[in-house]
């Protein structure tokens, strides 16, 4: 029992007998030895991860562009005190007044107190907008990471005959292998042929005990019942792996399949229901962003192509509909393109580019899983993509009117008629649903004003949106990123790096934005990236790791498919079998590489350790949601009935002017009330997204806090309290009932070694606190935080 209750180790990387002083010894060392090479000026060998680029590129450049490079560039015409800040090492290097940035330390960085007026004024005409400074102090304390001269030289080519990314999707013929029985599926073979190459053999098979247990939280996010398992078990004794197959289709035709895979693309899709602080702290609700988060769910449940489920959300108001719910659900789809987090209009003379640069980033991140951001200001450095191009697409939606609440007189909202309460759309139409507790700041003159009043009654429904603009235009490049200068105007089009020939072109409608031509495109058989990427967050989502380890970046700057051929091949086989996301989990979880065991022989793992041959299955602790879901699961307290809207679907208010939002529930995590700045308490300390960015893959960390959040987690401890409550009403022997709490938590029976320390627990607790509800809680707690609970092998 002590060793599985171990809070500070991850058992996912090791072994629960290491002592934890050593480790963490050897982490005090290595995180030294990174901060000090990181505080010489232009480090060699400085690496940027997927995060640290998107935020640089997203976040910095285009500040220092537009703002500094004027006096502190190499083509400045007069340099301001020798200060360079058009490249990473002037920029650390500093100029007559020292180095600008200590990485690592925003309070100590001149660039910082330049920009906050302390002392030094930067830029000198006007303080920036808050929101910024932040941001550069987020960059510093991120070490002030840098793309500028640290690319790989190997991949540093704009060329996109050289990035594999962009080279058309091949059906590559299936690998010879020397054990022709091992492979059940297609893509067994490719995994084989590399382990069988490198001379290597997969591990064993995992026990059916485990591998239900896989199944249940891979395919819907819950743990199943031991009861469950027993019966797969004696099937699959008597039938063999042909025992999973009626399991996984029982999974798969689950409404909680739909929770569950829905969650992984609202991280995509930047989901939250509030803006977040938009420099004048004000956070504003998103009242109606859970009718996205619904229709989400709804296409994953019902299957729906994933061609189709990118053109919805990208131009569902330019899809046809036959019927008024068709035309509301192709409407809710668009909430896709209007979910971004929106800069304070007043303290952003960017403001309308801002908005355009999320959608371009959720586009082209979200779904190319290639950046774009960088030819904003400039041609792309690393991947090639020309500043006309970013334009091309920016026409589109510069062309697109974006609608998401008047809580922040930013915007309105669409209205849908899933009612049957309203035919078409007035061309103003200002959210129906506002609290009189409550003053919004007017962002154009920061002036405090009332809510108007909606001429819509309430209850009328209403959803977040896109639509095109009555007046359509095409893009003019922004000098270096400043929508205040402009130069000529380029036609609205697509990335010329996918260049087709002229007869098989799509010609963008002059009488549309554009959108539906972007979602044809990106939806066609040979445009390579869009099944690619999809396929592999498929893979990341099952395995724990993509076959490209950076979902989210496919360029120059991510990493290469480990299993190229295999991700062509699965590819194809999406694009072929109707671009079904269900089809393809079955097959994977089907497949004997799913199905290895998480455990291998030391020789092995030492061959492997990142396990980037497939050679066993990777041992993972549980996402935030799952956790949670599992925790309500065992105690009997999880309500599966699809919430009712959203605690804040009437509430057009200020999250920070209104207390916690966060109501307790029993549902599914995925229904809980996600606000940008003020996460769920219950799923804070898990490694959430702040939902403003396309997130394909979750960080993962190991820390104490996450122990202690654990240990005195309300939630929990009232999970543990109604689960004890079980299971002492289910039986009064005392052995019985810890037999009883380890198979509702860990779905087995307790070896004798753990029946002996459980009921010593149990006596010890009852003589310290005198309280036998409290005793048998404390065991339950116990169970509910041990790594074999939070962690899938």
């Amino acid at each position: 029992m002590a060793e599985r209750c171990c809070y500070n180790q991850d058992p996912a990387t090791t072994p629960l007998k290491q002592p934890a002083v050593n480790r963490l010894a050897l982490t005090i060392a290595s995180s030294c030895l990174v901060v000090a090479m990181l505080s010489q000026p232009g480090a060699r060998g400085e690496t940027l991860s997927a995060d640290d680029l998107a935020f640089f590129e997203n976040k910095i450049r285009p500040v220092l562009v537009q703002h500094c490079y004027e006096c502190h560039a190499a083509d400045s015409k007069e340099l301001g005190g020798k200060l360079l800040l058009d490249t990473r090492d002037g920029m650390r290097r500093g100029g007559e007044a020292g180095a600008a940035v200590i990485q690592g330390k925003p309070d100590e960085s001149l660039i910082i107190q330049a920009l906050r007026y302390d002392g030094l004024e930067m830029p000198p005409d006007q303080p920036l907008p808050e929101a910024i400074i932040n941001d550069f102090v987020s960059w510093v304390q991120r070490g002030a990471p840098d793309p500028r001269s640290t690319v790989r030289k190997e991949q540093a080519s704009t060329d996109p005959d050289t990035l594999w990314s962009l080279q058309a999707i091949a059906n590559p013929p299936l690998p010879e292998v020397q054990d022709q029985t091992w492979p059940r599926d297609p893509l067994d073979r490719f995994v084989l042929a590399r382990l069988e190459a490198a001379e290597l053999a997969p591990t064993r098979d995992a026990d059916s005990r485990v591998l239900v247990r896989r199944l249940y939280h891979d395919l819907i996010g819950l743990p199943p019942t031991i009861e469950v398992i027993e019966e797969v078990a004696a099937a699959y004794q008597r039938d063999g792996a042909k025992a999973i197959e009626p399991l996984v289709d029982t999974l798969l035709d689950s409404p909680q399949f739909g929770e569950r895979w829905g969650r992984h693309w609202l991280d995509v899709a930047r989901y939250a229901e509030s803006n977040g602080n938009d420099g004048l702290s004000r956070n504003p609700t998103f009242p109606h962003a859970w009718r996205y988060r619904d229709y989400v769910i709804g296409a994953f449940n019902s299957d729906l192509p994933y061609d189709q489920f990118l053109a919805e959300q990208i131009a569902g108001d330019l899809l046809p509909s036959e019927l008024p719910e068709q035309r509301d659900r192709h409407l809710i789809a668009t909430g896709f393109l209007a979910m971004g987090a929106k800069p304070a209009k007043a303290m952003n003379n960017d403001f309308d580019m801002d908005i355009v640069a999320d959608q371009i980033d959720v586009i082209s991140r979200g779904v190319m899983g290639l950046s774009v951001a960088c030819a904003r200001c400039h041609d792309h450095k690393f991947d090639p993509i020309p500043t006309r191009d970013y334009y091309a697409l920016a026409g589109m939606f510069t062309s697109t009117e974006t609608m998401w609440g008047v809580a922040a007189h930013e915007g309105l909202t669409a209205p849908v008629t899933d009612l049957h309460v309203l035919q078409a759309a007035p061309k103003v139409l200002p959210s129906a649903d506002f609290v009189e507790t409550v003053l919004v700041l007017e962002s154009n003159t920061g002036k405090p004003k009332q809510p108007p009043k909606s001429k819509w009654p309430l209850g009328t429904p209403l959803a977040m949106g896109v639509r095109d603009r009555s007046k359509l235009a095409d893009c003019q490049i922004n000098i270096k990123g400043d929508s205040k200068k402009l130069g000529e105007a380029v036609p609205r089009g697509f990335l010329t790096a996918f260049e087709v020939t002229s007869s098989d072109a799509i010609a963008i409608d002059p009488k549309q934005s554009g959108r539906l031509q972007l979602a044809q495109w990106l939806t066609r058989r040979d445009h390579p990236l869009t099944a690619r990427v999809m396929v592999n967050r498929i893979w990341l989502h099952l395995f724990g790791e993509g076959i490209v380890r950076t979902p989210d970046d496919f360029g120059v700057y991510g990493e290469r498919p480990t299993h190229p051929e295999l991700l062509d091949h699965l590819a194809t086989r999406f694009m072929d079998e109707g671009w079904s996301i269900k089809q393809l989990v079955r097959a994977v979880v089907l497949s004997r590489t799913y199905q290895l065991g998480s455990d291998a022989d030391e020789e092995l793992v030492e061959a492997d350790p990142s396990n980037l041959l497939q050679a066993r299955h990777n041992r993972r602790r549980l996402d935030a949601e799952s956790l949670r879901d599992g925790m309500l699961q065992v105690s009997g307290q999880l309500d599966l009935k699809p919430a009712d809207g959203s605690i804040i679907r009437h509430r057009d208010i200020l999250v920070n002017l209104a207390g916690n939002l966060h109501q307790p529930s029993n549902q599914r995590s995925v229904y809980l009330c996600y606000l940008r700045s003020s996460p769920p308490p219950e799923l804070a300390a898990f490694d959430l997204p702040d939902f403003t960015t396309v997130t394909g893959q979750r960080d993962k960390s190991t820390v104490p806090g996450q122990a202690l959040h654990l240990y005195n987690s309300p939630f929990v401890i009232e999970q543990a309290d109604r689960l004890s409550q079980r299971v002492l009403s289910e039986t009064e022997e005392t052995e019985s009932r810890v037999r009883l709490a380890f198979r509702r938590v860990l779905c087995r029976e307790p070896g004798e070694t753990e029946l002996a320390q459980a009921l010593e627990l149990v006596q010890l607790t009852i003589s310290n606190v005198k309280s036998e509800d409290k005793a048998w809680a404390s065991l339950c707690q116990a169970l509910l935080v041990t790594n074999e609970f939070r962690y899938v092998d």
